[in-house]
């Protein structure tokens, strides 16, 4: 059963906490491999280097979005694609524990779960803008 007293927190703390994981993600891309490094990265893994851009935008707007609870639901959703992408270009060869040298898939399944708990649960207290739901 659901508690409905608390159950809007509970989203609101996930759909914080992976906010501040999406902008941390970006921040290491930005400010450490910078965009540029990331590009090139993304080249040598036989990506498109453009794609490390727009990665790192869907990042950052996700980020904010999540964070400020603008349409949480779809975001949620359209994040899930980033993390699949980083398990089967760079940690799916790894194995699967994210301790694992250049770290395995654990932690990035692990955050699809949570992107797909907080969309199946809802934008949670002091969304800014709800996803509309049809019901």
């Amino acid at each position: 059963m659901t508690d409905n007293r608390t159950t809007p927190y509970a989203a609101l703390l996930m759909r914080l906490a992976l906010g501040v994981l999406f902008l941390a993600h970006f921040g290491l891309k930005f400010f450490v491999f910078t965009p540029a490094g990331t590009a090139k990265f993304f080249a040598s893994l036989g990506l498109p280097g453009g794609l490390a851009y727009l990665t790192m935008a869907v990042e950052l707007l996700g980020a904010i979005a999540l964070i400020l609870g603008i349409y949480t639901r779809i975001v949620a959703i359209v994040l899930i694609p980033i993390l699949l992408g980083a398990i089967f270009t760079v940690h799916g060869a790894a194995g699967f524990f994210f301790t694992n040298p250049n770290g395995g898939w654990e932690f990035p399944a692990f955050w699809i779960i949570g992107l797909l708990v907080l969309a199946l649960t809802g934008d949670g207290k002091y969304a800014l803008k709800p996803t509309p739901v049809k019901g």
